[in-house]
């Protein structure tokens, strides 16, 4: 397999010209520094043109070629025509995997049609290693043709390490390049690289290559322009660059339909030999590359005869230009650099396929050669490393004599650490009981982090724009302040639920916990201070003496658990921890039930009510909850009492605010409950007639408007990440927090 290197040339030495390719991996991208294209000072097929000059002609290129590019320091890779050339695909039968190169040199022996001796030949495996089905390819081309083409490049002094078949080339250009187009093995694309000796045809698919060797290219064309018009080879191939603008194009073409019908013909029968050899794939496209397609009307000519999209490209995908290139220039002659761009990824070791048909004993005389500086390296590096080592053995042989004085003072430096030591380890063992006590008190608070995150619960489970995104705005109005954007949405419509004061217990066993009493606290409104408010003293202290006998004042046995407030009670089963909770509110809803509690929406969440969703806190918070509803169906662990706002009957306290209205005729002014932010009536109020009076029924009962209803909801948590208690049933992080909190916590 190729290695990664800094920069590779890829050079195709044609019969008509050089082409070249420079290219270099910068993070995974393959970039153009360097190109060239060299046409030969005579055409090598030319009118009189004999080996030996054939011979010198290709070196003034490769020489002319090296003057105008810096090649000492790069990997080169050249290719060689596929004449002559055999590349076969077979598959193995099971064997180990250190059988596979014994079998591999079997069937090259039976495969290639030549002398064994007489060619090079390379192989590579072309299925993953675990596969069970092995299939390889075996590369082989003769002797003299390798020796010809690297003989050139020899009396240039230019050291090729690489040596590739072009039909190969052209493989590795299209698989790299437009690997849409090779994406399986049921659909093929084909290669023709016109040449001006031949014309090299590569089915492609995703894991095979055909090629076959059509003895027709742009020479030919050229061969019957100048028997036709009695030309010599040079002015006929002049004519033929020039037909389409010379006054005689129509004679040119005529005098070319014959190479034309020619070439399409072989083409045609090529293909229609591997399709007869491999039913299965379809041909898709033909990419149409090298000197020959310029020719004006082969590509659409060979498109009606072979009934198949002929493409040439016009730029090159895979590739970006470097610092310096013209991308105009490279554009130009992007047709004639299909078989070196080819090259260069095998160089950079990008390629599918990486045979080497360099002769065996070139490579190892280079490997060698790239060796020898190394071995040089490393003996002067082992030679200095010796000297060095006998001088610092001598050093510090005087060096120990004269330090004795210094031994004897870290002698006794050492001492004084090994006591110090020891004093530090007393001191450390002295200071574990201490690191005990600071432990314990910290250990008051563990957890204290508990009851905000069930508060935080429970206000996730109110109505807000989440979970009734259809009321998004009035929450955010109400969220801003904007009483007016309020007040567009009518009150009994408004799902809101206010909450007044809530109250929150910890309890070593929920099944013995009692609920909070002081919920419903507010009555006969009428009673109360000159603005007719409600003593909230008398209230707080009822809480207060009521959160003194909740968190067990009485007695030391009792003191953080719940459980003691029904002494005796039978211990049936394992007591589970949790919170005993009382939420108090109000809501202008019309009916407060689809709020709290409404029937039948367990597979709706977005008609969820604030019951609902604590039910199923699992699903609403993030991640698993702490925390559990405890025995929803028992009425001595879940109680929901609700009522309208009513100034005559007992209610939560807190609700709204007081304002007197204004007497009716024959009235005098009445208390009333007013929404803290819109003034809106919240109480029920008498309905009047339009002089002010007080309206009846047929009954002769006085008629009331109902307006909103208060809630007070009782349930209990279970803490699932309840911790053991230490001793006497007791929770020392839970029993020093604070459990009550009468604070108002709004809305959703």
């Amino acid at each position: 397999m190729a290695v990664l290197t800094d920069a590779v040339w890829a050079i195709d030495l044609g019969s008509n010209s050089l082409k070249a390719l420079r290219l270099t991996a910068v993070s995974g991208v393959v970039e153009v520094i360097g190109f060239d294209n060299i046409r030969h000072s005579k055409l090598l097929n030319g009118t009189g043109v004999g080996a030996a000059e054939r011979e010198e002609l290709i070196a003034l290129t490769l020489r002319k070629f090296v003057e105008r590019n810096e090649v000492d320091m790069d990997e080169i890779v050249v290719s060689v025509p596929s004449q002559n050339s055999f590349a076969r695909f077979v598959n193995l039968p099971p064997v180990e995997p250190k059988r596979i190169p014994e079998i591999v040199n079997f069937e090259a022996v039976q495969q290639i049609p030549f002398d064994i001796n007489e060619v090079q030949w390379d192989w590579q495996l072309m299925t993953e290693e675990d596969d069970p089905q092995k299939k390889v390819g075996i590369f082989a081309i003769k002797n003299e043709v390798v020796d010809s083409a690297l003989e050139h490049f020899d009396r240039e002094d230019l050291q090729v390490g690489y040596v590739q078949m072009a039909p190969m080339a052209l493989y590795n250009y299209l698989l790299y390049d437009r690997p849409d187009l090779v994406s399986s093995d049921e659909r093929a694309t084909v290669v023709l690289n016109i040449g001006a000796e031949d014309t090299d045809l590569v089915v492609c698919t995703q894991s095979v290559v055909w090629q076959r060797c059509i003895l027709i290219g742009g020479n030919s064309f050229t061969k019957a322009v100048a028997d036709a018009f009695k030309l010599n080879f040079e002015k006929a191939e002049k004519l033929k660059r020039t037909a389409p603008v010379s006054k005689y194009a129509r004679q040119i073409f005529q005098a070319m339909r014959p190479v034309f019908t020619e070439l399409a013909s072989e083409v045609q029968r090529s293909l229609g030999f591997y399709t007869g050899s491999n039913p299965n794939t379809k041909i898709t496209k033909v990419v149409a590359m090298g000197g020959g397609t310029k020719l004006r009307g082969l590509l659409k000519y060979l498109q009606q005869t072979l009934q198949v999209p002929v493409q040439r490209p016009d730029a090159f995908k895979g590739l970006a230009m470097g610092p310096g290139v013209s991308a105009a220039k490279f554009h130009e002659n992007v047709a004639d650099f299909g078989v070196v761009y080819g090259l260069g990824l095998q160089g950079l070791g990008l390629a599918r396929i990486e045979s080497n048909l360099l002769p065996r004993s070139i490579a190892r005389s280079m490997a060698w050669a790239s060796k020898a500086k190394y071995f040089i390296v490393a003996a002067c590096m082992l030679l200095v490393a010796s000297l060095l080592c006998l001088a610092r053995v001598g050093f510090d042989t005087v060096s120990y004599g004269k330090a004795s004085q210094t031994r004897q003072r870290i002698s006794g430096v050492i001492s004084d650490v090994k006591q110090v030591n020891d004093r530090l380890n007393d001191l450390q063992r002295a200071g574990s009981a201490a690191d005990e006590k600071i432990a314990k008190q910290r250990e008051l608070f563990d957890h204290r982090e508990v009851v905000p995150q069930l508060y935080e619960t429970i206000l996730s489970a109110l109505p807000n724009a989440q979970n009734y995104p259809a009321q998004k705005e009035l929450y955010e109005a109400f969220a801003g302040g904007d009483v007016e954007a309020v007040l567009d949405v009518p009150r009994k419509q408004r799902r809101q639920l206010f909450v007044t004061n809530t109250s929150i217990f910890y309890s070593e066993d929920l099944a013995t916990a009692q609920f909070s009493t002081t919920a419903m606290a507010r009555k006969n409104a009428r009673v109360g201070s000159a603005a007719g408010e409600y003593d909230e003293y008398e209230y707080e202290m009822m809480a207060m003496m009521e959160e003194e006998m909740m968190m067990g004042r009485g007695g030391p046995s009792s003191r953080f658990a719940l459980s003691t407030m029904m002494p005796g009670a039978a211990q049936a089963e394992e007591a589970k921890k949790g919170f005993v909770v009382t939420i108090a509110g109000y809501s202008p809803y019309e009916n407060v039930g689809e709020l709290l509690e409404p029937v039948g929406v367990d597979d709706k969440p977005d008609e969820w009510g604030l019951v609902t969703r604590l039910m199923n806190l699992d699903r609403i918070v993030d991640g698993n909850s702490p925390f559990q509803l405890y025995e929803r169906t028992d009425p001595n662990h879940f109680k929901l009492e609700k009522g309208p706002v009513d100034l005559e009957a007992e209610m939560p306290s807190g609700i709204g605010t007081w304002e007197v209205k204004a007497a009716g005729f024959g009235q005098t002014g009445e208390n009333v409950l007013v929404d803290p932010m819109t003034k809106e009536p919240i109480s029920k109020v008498p309905v009047l007639d339009r002089d002010g009076n007080q309206m009846y029924d047929s009954r002769n009962e006085p008629l009331y408007e109902v307006n909103d209803h208060w809630f007070v909801l009782h349930i209990k948590f279970v803490w699932t990440d309840a911790p053991e208690s230490p001793d006497q049933g007791q929770s020392p992080a839970m029993g020093r927090m604070s459990t009550m909190r009468r604070a108002p916590m709004g809305d959703g």
